[in-house]
C-alpha cells in the first residue's frame, strides 16, 4: 500500500474545510489541522471574533481525531496584506483583500509552516481543484497524482502540459478560483481542495451525516476583520476623511461625499441624495432613477455620480491591468478567453492581448462598472489561468467632458 504523505489543513471553523479535514483522513491521510489567527484589533467585537471560531475548529477536530495547532498570522496579515488594502482605498482604488490574503498568507504563510511541521501538501476548504497536466499522456503527475489517460484541457493547455492547472470548483455557485488565481506552479502542487469536486448541498449532507458540530453553521461573510460591521465606520478608524463635492454630468454640485476613499464605482447605497428633477420635466420622469457612483477624481476629490444602472458611464469596453500573475508561470497566448472583473460575475467573452506592465482585455459587451484595484481573471473554460489587478477601465462609447 502505497503511503499517504502528511497534509496540514486549514480548518477555520467553517463546514467547508471541517468536511474537507474529514475527506482526507476517509482517504488515508495523515491530517494535521492549523487554525490561522489573521487579526487580532477588536476581535472581541461583536463583528468578528476568532476565539469563536477556533472553538468550533477544535471541536471538529475531536470529531474527527485529527491534532490542531492554533497559529497567529497577525503580524505577517498586516505588513502584507492590510497595508496593501489601506494603500489602495487611500489611492481611490478599491482592492480585493481575500485575492492578497490568498497568497500571501493561505499559501505563502501558512504553507512554510506547514512545510516545517513535515507536511507533504497543505489542504484548504475553497472550492476549486487542481489538477497535473502530464507532458505525455499516461505520465504520473507525481506523489497521489493518477495518470492521465490523454492530455488534458484544450488545445493552448496541452501547449502548456507538464503543469499544474487550476480549476472552477464543479459548484458554479459556489466557485472561488478567482481569488486563487495568484496561486503559482509551486503552490498549485502543494495543495488539495477537498471539496472542490463536490456541491455545497452535498458538503451540508455529508457534515451532517458525520455528526460535524458545525455542520448548520452560517457561511462567513466578506473578510473576517471587516465582519458584518458598517465598512465605511471600519475605515474610518484608519483613514482620514477628505469630504469634497459630489457632481452629476453636467457639473452640477449635487451634495457632499465623506472622502473618496469609502465609495467604490457602482455604488448605490449610502450616496445621500435623492434625484434631480429638470426644469420642465414629466412627473415619473427618468429624473428619479437611482444614483451610482461612477468616476472618483483623486486630484480634484470630487466624486461623480450618473442616474440609472445602465448610464454609458457605468460600461466599459475594454480594462487594462497590471500587477499581473499566471499560474503556468507565463502568459498565455493572445486570444479569445472569458474573463470575470468581479466574483460572481459570469465569463465575459473577451480578447487578450499585451499591454504595458501587463495586459488589456477587450469585451464583446460592455462591462458594468469596472473597478480600478480588483481583479480581472482570466478563464480558459474550466482553467483559470491567472489575471490582474484591474488599472484602468476603457469607456464602451465616447463620453461628454466631465461638467465644471
Amino acid at each position: 500500500m502505497v503511503r499517504k504523505p502528511r497534509v496540514v489543513v486549514g480548518l477555520s471553523g467553517g463546514v467547508d474545510s471541517a468536511v474537507s479535514a474529514w475527506l482526507l483522513k476517509q482517504q488515508g491521510y495523515d491530517v494535521v489541522a492549523i487554525f490561522m489567527k489573521n487579526w487580532e484589533d477588536d476581535d472581541d467585537s461583536e463583528y468578528c471574533s476568532s476565539n469563536e471560531d477556533f472553538v468550533d475548529a477544535a471541536a471538529v477536530a475531536d470529531v474527527i481525531g485529527i491534532e490542531i495547532e492554533h497559529v497567529n498570522f497577525a503580524a505577517e496579515y498586516k505588513d502584507r496584506v492590510f497595508a496593501e488594502f489601506l494603500r489602495e482605498y487611500q489611492a481611490g482604488r478599491t482592492p480585493n483583500p481575500d485575492v492578497l490574503c490568498n497568497a500571501e498568507i493561505k499559501f505563502k504563510a501558512f504553507l512554510d509552516h506547514a512545510m516545517r511541521l513535515g507536511a507533504e501538501k497543505i489542504a484548504t476548504g475553497h472550492y476549486a481543484r487542481v489538477r497535473w497536466c502530464p507532458a505525455n499522456p499516461g505520465e504520473p503527475g507525481g506523489p497521489d497524482q493518477e495518470p492521465h489517460a490523454t492530455a488534458c484541457g484544450s488545445a493552448r493547455v496541452r501547449e502548456r502540459a507538464g503543469r499544474f492547472e487550476l480549476l472552477k470548483g464543479l459548484d458554479d455557485s459556489k466557485d472561488q478560483s478567482y481569488f486563487l488565481h495568484r496561486l503559482d506552479q509551486a503552490q498549485l502542487a502543494r495543495t488539495l481542495f477537498p471539496v472542490g469536486e463536490l456541491r455545497k448541498t452535498e458538503v451540508r449532507r455529508l457534515a451532517a451525516e458525520i455528526g460535524l458540530p458545525n455542520a448548520k453553521k452560517k457561511d462567513s461573510t466578506g473578510i473576517c476583520f471587516i465582519g458584518e460591521r458598517p465598512f465605511r465606520e471600519f475605515l474610518n478608524r484608519y483613514i482620514q476623511k477628505e469630504p469634497g463635492p459630489i457632481k452629476d454630468p453636467k457639473g452640477r454640485v449635487i451634495g457632499r461625499h465623506v472622502g473618496l476613499s469609502f465609495y467604490t464605482l457602482g455604488q448605490r447605497q449610502g450616496l445621500g441624495i435623492g434625484g434631480i428633477k429638470e426644469k420642465g420635466a414629466q412627473r415619473g420622469g427618468g429624473e428619479h432613477a437611482p444614483w451610482f457612483v461612477a468616476r472618483k477624481d483623486v486630484a480634484k476629490n470630487t466624486l461623480w455620480v450618473v442616474q440609472g444602472h445602465d448610464h454609458p458611464w457605468l460600461l466599459s469596453q475594454a480594462l487594462d491591468a497590471d500587477d499581473v500573475s499566471w499560474t503556468a508561470g507565463e502568459p498565455p497566448a493572445p486570444g479569445a478567453y472569458g474573463a470575470k472583473t468581479r466574483y460572481r460575475q459570469a465569463d465575459a467573452a473577451c480578447t487578450l492581448s499585451s499591454a504595458a506592465g501587463g495586459f488589456r482585455l477587450e469585451f464583446e459587451e460592455p462591462q458594468w462598472a469596472v473597478t480600478p484595484g480588483q481583479s480581472a481573471v482570466l478563464y480558459d473554460g474550466e482553467v483559470c489561468l491567472g489575471g490582474g489587478v484591474i488599472s484602468a477601465a476603457v469607456a464602451a462609447a465616447v463620453e461628454p467632458a466631465l461638467g465644471g
